[in-house]
């Protein structure tokens, strides 16, 4: 069992900028130190399309991302990984052997919805 994470203040919470968007491409990622898959991800008018490395490989192929909703922080500033910027942090939770599993709306919802 992890220890318990330092306690937030809602302020601090309200500065991470989550928001809805759609994968609208992907591609293998074979440069990436660890398997990963290179995702676009639409966020409607306001952000845009932007870019993630997810690594994602056990649970998800390529082809079958397209079109999917994901949840993701569109306010980290970008990281180079091998020789693509990634934008934005897809979130995901970790399964019973630590893969990750894509967290996404229930339902529909708009493109650049924010998290609150």
């Amino acid at each position: 069992m992890s220890a318990p994470a330092p306690q937030i203040t809602y302020d601090d919470f309200v500065k991470v900028d989550i928001r809805v968007g759609q994968i609208m491409r992907t591609e293998d990622f074979p440069e990436a130190r660890k398997p990963a898959i290179k995702l676009w991800i639409d966020f409607g008018d306001d952000i845009g399309v932007k870019k993630s490395s997810a690594q994602i490989t056990k649970h998800y192929k390529p082809q079958l991302l397209m079109g999917k909703q994901v949840l993701a922080v569109v306010n980290f500033p970008p990281r180079q990984i091998a020789d693509f910027m990634s934008e934005v942090l897809v979130l995901g939770v970790p399964d019973d052997e630590g893969e990750v599993i894509l967290l996404k709306p229930e339902q529909y919802a708009p493109l650049g919805g924010r998290m609150f």
